[in-house]
């Protein structure tokens, strides 16, 4: 089951001691999807960064399920993505020497060896899911920008996470590509009863959310449900 998300007092500042970030409280039931928006450097990514445990807040509590993992060792922030959240980036972070089934599946290789055949099967599973089902072998430089999506998309849901952060996963698609995997994204999210949060500067995308956060100068401005 998904984890609820309570965030109480977050602050994130720079080095010189500039706020970044600043989120007195915010609270996200379990299975819900949120979109995060706002102008380039608003702080949206940073918010997503906190919520992963990537970036450690300089103050505040980020509690999913009753774990503050702002609270918790480097090692165990790690351990807790590997656990509990699928991770969506912008840029793909494929490895190109790999096929796109090594790449859905990359996170058999971090599992014990008793999890590792679950992980590529379930890898297969969700290519073939989002239409790559005949293109496991295939070498990664071979793919479109909208496939290459799709396989980072079915490696965030290969490890079987209950919690997705996307990070502008639509962001260097053409409008028809961007509105699929939104389509599929949103869908998939639901089907499984996952907590989608996603940063977007693509009002399709945030429109398919139950809930919209708009940030601004590194606070939130406005905060809309569906």
């Amino acid at each position: 089951m998904a984890p609820a998300l309570h965030v109480e007092d977050l602050r994130v500042t720079s080095r010189e001691g500039r706020t970044l970030l600043e989120v007195p409280l915010l609270a996200l039931a379990a299975g819900q999807g949120l979109a995060l928006r706002g102008a380039s450097g608003a702080g949206k990514s940073t918010l997503l960064h906190v919520l992963s445990g990537l970036v450690r807040p300089s103050a505040g509590r980020v509690v999913w399920g009753g774990q503050d993992i702002a609270a918790l060792t480097e090692d165990a922030r790690a351990r807790f993505r590997r656990e509990t959240l699928g991770l969506i980036f912008q840029d793909c972070h494929l490895f190109e020497e790999l096929s796109a089934l090594g790449n859905a599946g990359l996170a058999s290789a971090f599992a014990p060896r008793a999890g590792r055949a679950p992980i590529r099967a379930a890898a297969a599973h969700w290519l073939a899911t989002l239409g790559l089902g005949q293109a496991g072998t295939r070498a990664v430089d071979s793919f479109s920008g909208g496939e290459r999506q799709r396989i980072a998309v079915a490696r965030a849901l290969a490890g079987g996470p209950p919690v997705i952060l996307a990070d502008e996963p639509t962001a260097a698609l053409d409008r028809a590509n961007a509105d699929a995997l939104g389509a599929d994204l949103v869908q998939l999210a639901a089907e499984g009863g996952r907590t989608l949060i996603v940063v977007t500067h693509d009002a399709g995308l945030a429109a398919r959310m139950g809930r919209q956060i708009t940030i601004a100068d590194g606070r939130i401005v406005e905060d809309t449900h569906a």
